[in-house]
């Protein structure tokens, strides 16, 4: 027999899962080259790394997997999560390399920097919704930083020019990456009609309008146009 607590605890608990928004994205062609970072200058002694280019097993995959999705707004969707005590993700220095070069975050969160490489970088952002310099640091050391505001903040290296990351800190908790076929699903959405956002850093924003019902879930999808891409040429550190 179940007590009135526990009764309120599954109810509450089923209520809270809300529904799901399935969606697929469709990219026709490759958007951008991916980025090899570039040749180490007078700035750089000592030790040499490593320079590892990215499989072009399937470019299109890569895309996919760099379009972030999100709930823009919408009933029940204006304020972001609470404050994330530890990072919500990282983005590691490894290779002369940010990796992963894409994170998707709620307002609120952190990101964590760590310096997995034998030498130092220094991280830093211009980006209005979140600016900051990290300073030198080098392997085994980590900075933090948190983003309050939701916005696109464009992540780059002072001492590896070609070095780029990218955090799209999202207004609301529902935010997700695409997967390398192009399928997403946003969880425990609450019933409303929301904007479903889709960004590409080369592509740029698209949204629509989604009702989600407590029935059952909901569809949406995106296509992408095709971008030339800009030819960059990178010389390898010996």
């Amino acid at each position: 027999m179940f007590t009135r607590l526990g009764l309120c605890a599954i109810l509450c608990g089923t209520l809270a899962a809300g529904a799901e928004i399935h969606g697929t994205i469709i990219i026709d062609h490759q958007l951008t080259h991916r980025n090899v970072t570039a040749a180490a200058g007078l700035y750089q002694r000592g030790v040499a790394v490593e320079l590892k280019a990215d499989s072009d097993e399937d470019p299109l995959a890569f895309e996919r997997t760099h379009v972030a999705v999100y709930i823009e707004k919408g009933p029940d969707a204006a304020a972001p999560g609470n404050a994330i005590a530890s990072p919500a993700a990282s983005i590691e220095q490894r290779d002369r390399r940010f990796s992963p070069d894409l994170v998707i975050i709620p307002a609120g969160a952190s990101v964590a920097f760590p310096n997995f490489d034998p030498i130092f970088h220094n991280v830093f952002s211009l980006s209005k919704p979140k600016s900051f310099d990290l300073g030198n640091y080098s392997k085994g050391q980590t900075r933090v930083v948190s983003f309050p505001t939701p916005g696109i903040v464009a992540v780059y290296c002072h001492l590896h020019p070609n070095m780029a990351a990218t955090i799209v800190v999202a207004p609301t908790r529902w935010a997700t990456h695409v997967d390398g076929v192009g399928n997403f699903t946003l969880k425990n959405v609450p019933p409303g009609t929301y904007t479903v956002v889709a960004w590409h850093k080369t592509a740029g924003t698209f949204t629509k309008t989604v009702a989600v019902s407590d029935a059952r879930d909901s569809e949406v999808s995106f296509t992408l146009p095709y971008v030339e891409p800009t030819d960059v040429k990178h010389v390898a550190h010996n």
